[in-house]
């Protein structure tokens, strides 16, 4: 069993390796993750034809843009904080398209839930 991430950093590092190619056939997007506070930073996934390519740096023209701290991104990412009840309770932000914020559960592998 791999070990969980321990970094901002890391999560988007790892992220290729829980993209469910399958899912997003015929989508293309670009994803704007806005992370801050320490430890964080811009980091923008892409999904081009079943394709994942993930960098850091800014697109201004991404479809959607999911906003965090650090520490609240981390929680979720490694299954310690369900992103429906962050996403209900302010702890992480949308912008842009919604229904794509729904659907990236859907086209990324998600963490078991944990205490």
């Amino acid at each position: 069993m791999e070990s969980e991430a321990k970094s901002v950093r890391e999560v988007f590092e790892r992220m290729p390796g829980t993209f469910l190619r399958e899912k997003a056939v015929g989508l293309n997007v670009v994803v704007q993750f806005a992370i801050s506070g320490e430890g964080g930073g811009n980091w923008i996934a892409a999904i081009e034809n079943g394709e994942l390519t993930v960098s850091e740096g800014e697109r201004p023209d991404a479809n959607l843009t999911l906003s965090a701290g650090a520490e609240d991104y981390l929680a979720i990412s490694t299954g310690r904080l369900s992103g429906q009840l962050a996403f209900m309770t302010g702890r992480i932000r949308a912008k842009g398209d919604l229904a794509l914020a729904m659907k990236m559960q859907a086209i990324f592998r998600q963490p078991a839930p944990r205490k």
